[in-house]
């Protein structure tokens, strides 16, 4: 059966359209000032503020060294393929990317 995306939207509720501005408003206030379920500390559980200590923390990265068809771009110092390399600037070599 085909749906009519355009026609307005009928729900079971008979009650919500019935609803004046007042009630509406009522509701929503009631809603804000209700109380939280949730500790606000378990919240905020999960959040890494900024400046935080990460001294105890351990890389779980491998990173491999540069390899022998690879070059570090003089502008961006990003390691790229030797294919992205455009020219050598004053003996530096530089990218596609940051030549154009």
């Amino acid at each position: 059966m085909a749906t009519d995306y355009d026609a307005p939207r009928r729900t079971d509720d008979s009650g919500l359209g019935e609803d004046s501005l007042e009630e509406l408003k009522a509701r929503r206030t009631e809603a804000q000032s209700g109380q939280v379920d949730q500790d606000e500390a378990d919240i905020a559980e999960g959040f890494e503020l900024p400046g935080a200590d990460l001294s105890g923390e351990e890389l779980t990265v491998k990173v491999q060294p540069m390899q022998n068809d690879e070059f570090r771009c003089s502008s961006c110092f990003l390691v790229h393929h030797r294919s992205q390399l455009a020219e050598q600037r004053n003996g530096q070599p530089v990218c596609k990317e940051c030549a154009a």
